[in-house]
């Protein structure tokens, strides 16, 4: 699809560049402040566990121990002492048996000692169960923490949505801010239950072990200490490549997901103008990009785990060797080296999942990072800490010396200066792109004015708190908005007191009531976020009877009657009459036939007012206004023809 909406596809990405991981990653955690009670239950409870589980090995060692000596002790004649058969060893020239098994505490003539060894295995069962029981509470803590955190970082970002000015959305495609709103939340959320927990028992374990090694032997924890420096090399060389892949990743998601809702919205355009090649190609160049991104990301970050899982058996072998020569020598027992070989995988295991997570970890601060772009997003500017308000809202408009401009370089709007009385009904009128949506946007304070300034009643509206002056105008686009929900709440949406009563009496005033009724649940009947099962114009009628229902001061109609046939059109027309008595009206029209009973008609063109007066005065002075509606009279009289 071309036009602006293509241009914003392109413009609505978010910048390629490489992540400040640590920054990221270091605000992130920061978002876990408000658990700190929480967090540090997990962890205690999580030590407490950890402490077991390390526990286990050693204690199973001493179970192998009693194994051996029974075995070597049942084979050895009954009545000498320990020391009398390894000395007897050493004098027939089996030194190295008798060093070997000097390690070992066996009694000559016994065989296994099963009482002990059972007493052992069941001391290593409650000591596991007792571990497998932390963990589970330290695991439910985990996940607590972690959803209280992603749900106040889903309440920040939609406060801050409802703080950015209308500028940030103008210039983000709606699928690139819901890609970062849904998708990347979701991915944080799902990358800290992967990850976070995971992560702290690696930690712990990996200190626990470590104690656990020097206490057995610190010859061996050295040497298994050996390749650590070798894995944090590959863990920080593959991670650095890997980033950029993951933001980059993102980014494409992003892209395809604007293109794919872009294309869903107007999918009736595009088999109209016959834009399904273009449109099936441009998904393919997005698929193609994501998938590519995605493929790299992956790629890199998968190589992680095989290159730790090399080191981790490269340490198994070093241990395996020292092990074998300290047990040799009779410096160690077989069970010590039993244990110490359990160690040094419970030692590498916690490395390789932490590496095994790398490709999750980076594509969450990846997403992280895109949502505090948003939180980072400058806002609309801050409410007055002494709001003004007027003492009675009239609906008196005035405009002093206004001047507005979207790009710095490009003037809209020019030292403009109006003066709206109340109860006047004000049409502006004008070629597109002349200003005059966007005066009404300032009236709103949708946007700031760079110069002058706009009152209501003699009060500066920019001293006004926005909710304060929004909440006595009402309005009715063109595009028209409505929700998930019945008739009746939509139309009450502006009002949320209103009775059914009321809902009915201001359906009624917008010609709306009729079709209603005819609808199977009438009032009651549900509507999607698009409307489905309304026309266009019934959809306005929808709209129109929510801005009767608001009952405002100041009534803005920015071309309302567009969607509705001319017989409706007559007939809100009229309602609008009624409704406008005694309020400031605001109607932006580009049909002149619509606002020939205004009080003041504006022509505008390029930001300022060329002409104003009444319908006939204008005619009467044959400018701007004139030659308008000349053209629409002439292009009326050529379609009858």
């Amino acid at each position: 699809m071309s036009g602006p909406g293509a241009r914003m596809l392109g413009g609505g990405a978010p910048p390629r560049r490489s992540t400040d991981f640590r920054g990221s990653a270091k605000r992130l955690l920061g978002q876990f402040r408000p658990e700190r009670a929480t967090l540090t239950g997990m962890v205690a409870f999580g030590l407490i566990g950890v402490g077991f589980s390390v526990l286990g090995p050693k204690i199973l060692g001493d179970a192998t121990d009693l194994i051996f000596a029974g075995f070597i002790g049942k084979r050895l004649p009954e009545g000498a002492s320990r020391e009398q058969v390894l000395d007897g060893m050493r004098s027939e020239g089996d030194s190295r048996v008798a060093d070997m098994l000097s390690g070992t505490d066996f009694t000559p003539g016994q065989g296994i000692d099963f009482g002990a060894l059972g007493n052992v295995l069941l001391l290593v069962l409650a000591i596991y169960a007792a571990a497998g029981l932390m963990m589970f509470v330290s695991g439910r803590l985990s996940v607590r923490a972690i959803n209280q955190t992603v749900f106040r970082l889903r309440e920040q970002v939609e406060a801050k949505l409802s703080r950015l000015p209308l500028s940030y959305f103008d210039k983000q495609t709606r699928g690139e801010v819901l890609s970062r709103v849904t998708n990347d939340i979701d991915n944080i959320g799902q990358t800290l239950q992967q990850t976070l927990g995971q992560i702290v028992n690696s930690v712990l374990t990996v200190a626990g072990v470590l104690v656990m090694m020097f206490w057995i032997s610190p010859l061996l924890a050295l040497v298994a200490l050996v390749t650590v420096p070798m894995s944090l090399l590959v863990a920080t060389r593959l991670g650095k490549r890997a980033q950029p892949q993951f933001i980059r990743q993102w980014s494409e998601t992003g892209k395809l997901n604007a293109h794919v809702e872009e294309m869903y919205t107007g999918h009736s355009l595009v088999k109209v103008f016959g834009r399904q090649e273009e449109s099936a190609a441009a998904f393919r160049e997005h698929n193609e990009a994501l998938y590519n991104a995605s493929y790299k990301a992956q790629f890199v970050s998968g190589i992680m785990q095989p290159a730790m899982m090399f080191v981790a058996n490269l340490n198994y072998v070093l241990v395996a060797v020292a092990g074998g020569l300290r047990v040799a020598s009779g410096a160690l027992s077989i069970g010590d080296v039993q244990a110490f070989v359990q160690y040094s995988r419970q030692f590498t295991q916690p490395l390789n999942q932490i590496a095994s997570m790398a490709n999750m970890v980076q594509s969450g601060v990846a997403s992280a990072e895109r949502v505090f772009e948003i939180l980072d997003a400058d806002e609309q500017t801050p409410e007055p800490a002494h709001p003004a308000r007027p003492e009675k809202v009239r609906g008196r408009v005035e405009l002093d010396r206004v001047s507005f401009r979207y790009d710095a370089d490009r003037p809209l709007i020019e030292d403009l200066s109006l003066t709206v009385e109340p109860g006047s009904t004000v049409a502006i009128v004008g070629p597109t792109g002349a200003g005059k949506t966007t005066l009404v946007n300032l009236l709103l304070r949708f946007y700031e004015t760079r110069g002058g300034r706009i009152l209501l009643d003699g009060t500066d509206t920019a001293g006004m708190n926005r909710e304060d002056l929004r909440a006595g105008i009402g309005m009715v686009l063109q595009d028209t908005w409505l929700f998930g929900g019945t008739i009746a709440e939509n139309i009450s949406y502006g009002a949320q007191s209103a009775d059914r009563a009321q809902v009915e009496a201001a359906a009624r005033a917008a010609h709306a009531d009729r079709f209603i009724r005819t609808l199977p649940d009438g009032y009651d009947t549900v509507l999607d976020e698009d409307g489905t099962g309304v026309s266009a114009g019934e959809k306005q009628l929808i709209t129109i009877a929510r801005a009767f229902l608001s009952d405002p001061v100041i009534l803005v109609l920015d071309e309302a009657t567009s969607s509705v046939d001319t017989r409706t059109e007559v007939l809100i027309q009229q309602a609008m009459a009624r409704l406008a008595h005694g309020r400031t009206s605001f109607v932006i029209a580009h049909r002149l036939s619509t606002i020939r009973d205004a009080d003041v008609i504006l022509v505008m063109e390029n930001g300022s007012i060329v002409e104003q007066g009444s319908h006939s005065e204008l005619l009467a002075a044959d400018g701007a206004y004139a030659r308008l509606y000349r053209s629409q009279f002439a292009a009326a009289v050529a379609e009858v023809d």
